[in-house]
């Protein structure tokens, strides 16, 4: 207990020790964050009023943002596969890296979770067994134990493998390998309950699809690993750490097999909306061509299209495989599919109103300074972890044994 003692007190001063870049960092994530502390203190002080939600359009950029996020944190099992299953020694340190990237992204999902509840002082009864948790009946519980479970979990396996490695000691397999297969299912399970809610929502049409949840696994299998190629890069940059060019181009093919899943599954939903018709058709044709006069995410969806497409094609010519254009390609990936999750999956289930109302919704520039808090918190979180965990996966932080600490 004492030596996990000391482990826990030398990471947290690495997490305030470093050169000017990196004091620049954390002081320019820390101004936004407190940006969007006092955007979110107004929210608090007078509702939701200060948003662009309303009555018609319940869900917004909040949840437009935790949906997305929720696919992120999934995408570390795109790292753990190839590592425990397929032993590929390249990616085997990426993987704690990819790890502490999921932990990073469920803590933003919570945080969205709770900007968006009009009274946050509500959220205990999200609680199990503290609060009114309608289990198993209702989808949100569902949601409220994977999202929880993947935080433990990931917690648990890459705060073990770290503490492992400052020991100098080898990981005992039967401590974690079991947590290890257990987040591969929960990894796929946390994307799958978080469509079904959409998909249990029989007043929505939109979302009313078999097809939705695969859709939003093979997106989460694009945006997450693309997020990581571009963070593997900006930490082999700044640092000393090794990330080899094959652990990057080992991502590469993961996700280009999942781009063009998730734009094969887009295809389906489109020809099933436009080619069949009827008159729940409403919402497709509201987003992707507007709808007695409003076009308010007509320009969102085709930037979204167009940036998948493009970065689809680019993954599967050679030209993805030089650093300077797949990390342009993983950037149209990320940015594309953000779009298709947020504005163009959450908004438009509500356009029009089950009676036939149409209201735009677009995000106040409240709203935007809370999102944006929130990612710089996700940042901060992740930057902290890195700081922390890197200087013991090369070896230059340990225990000291007692001939060393005497000398």
């Amino acid at each position: 207990m004492r030596n996990y003692a000391t482990f826990l007190v030398r990471c947290g001063r690495l997490a305030f020790v470093g050169d000017w870049r990196y004091y620049t960092w954390l002081g320019a994530l820390t101004a936004v964050i407190l940006l969007g502390l006092n955007a979110y203190a107004k929210q608090f002080a007078v509702g939701l009023i200060t948003t662009g939600m309303s009555d018609q359009v319940s869900w917004g950029v909040y949840i437009a943002n935790f949906t997305f996020l929720v696919g992120m944190a999934a995408a570390a099992v795109m790292l753990v596969i190839p590592v425990h299953i397929y032993k590929n020694e390249d990616l085997h340190d990426l993987v704690i890296i990819g790890e502490l990237f999921a932990v990073s992204a469920i803590l933003m999902c919570l945080c969205f979770v709770t900007v968006d509840l009009g009274r946050p002082d509500r959220f205990w009864h999200l609680i199990p067994w503290i609060g009114i948790f309608h289990f198993p009946g209702s989808m949100l519980s569902w949601d409220v134990l994977v999202l929880n479970g993947y935080l433990l979990l990931n917690l648990h396996i890459c705060g073990y493998m770290i503490y492992c490695r400052y020991c100098g000691r080898t990981p005992s397999k039967w401590f974690y390998y079991p947590f290890v297969f257990i987040g591969i299912i929960w990894a796929v399970s946390i994307h799958t309950v978080t469509a079904f809610l959409y998909v249990g929502l029989g007043g929505r049409p939109f979302w009313n699809s078999a097809v939705l949840g695969p859709r939003f696994i093979a997106s989460a299998f694009t945006a997450g690993p693309a997020f990581i190629i571009i963070a593997l890069q900006v930490l082999r940059h700044f640092s000393t750490y090794r990330v080899t060019d094959k652990a990057l181009m080992t991502l590469r093919s993961i996700i280009q097999v999942a781009m063009l899943v998730n734009l094969f599954l887009l295809a389906n939903e489109a020809f099933n909306e436009f080619y069949a018709g009827g008159r729940h058709i409403a919402s497709t044709r509201y987003l992707f061509f507007g709808l007695h006069g409003h076009h308010a995410l007509v320009p969102w969806i085709w930037t979204a299209v167009t940036f998948n497409v493009i970065s689809a094609i680019l993954f599967v010519m050679k030209a993805s495989r030089r650093i300077p254009v797949l990390n342009i390609t993983c950037a149209l990936a990320i940015v594309g599919i953000w779009i298709e999750k947020g504005m163009g999956m959450v908004v438009p289930g509500f356009i029009p109103t089950p009676i036939g109302e149409i209201v735009d919704y677009t995000p106040s520039f409240n709203e935007v300074l809370i999102c944006l808090g929130i990612w710089a918190f996700g940042f901060l979180c992740f930057t902290i972890f890195l700081r922390m965990s890197v200087p013991v996966l090369q070896g230059k932080v340990f225990m000291a044994r007692p001939r060393e600490a005497q000398a």
